[in-house]
């Protein structure tokens, strides 16, 4: 039986300070209502990474998930480019 169609992004790690969770930030670019000006929009989302593989600056792709916690919904899939060493 084929599953629903899940939602995914790609955006980059902006924290990895809790246990198996990465904050990720996605942005997208959307023309404003009224003057077309085109603009960035970001969100965050919490996303769970099981290996704690993830570090700050890697660019990512999460999937929608059932819910793992109060505000966690995605887990990361894998992992596109990694960041800058630091």
């Amino acid at each position: 039986m084929e599953r629903g169609n899940r939602k995914s992004r790609i955006g980059v790690v902006v924290s990895n300070k809790m246990t198996k969770t990465v904050v990720v930030r996605v942005e997208r670019r959307v023309a404003d209502r009224k003057y077309g000006k085109i603009v960035t929009r970001a969100q965050t989302y919490k996303a769970h990474d099981e290996g704690q593989a993830c570090k700050i600056g890697d660019r990512v792709r999460i999937v929608e998930t059932r819910p793992l916690s109060k505000d966690k919904r995605w887990r990361v899939t894998e992992t596109l480019e990694k960041g800058a060493e630091v």
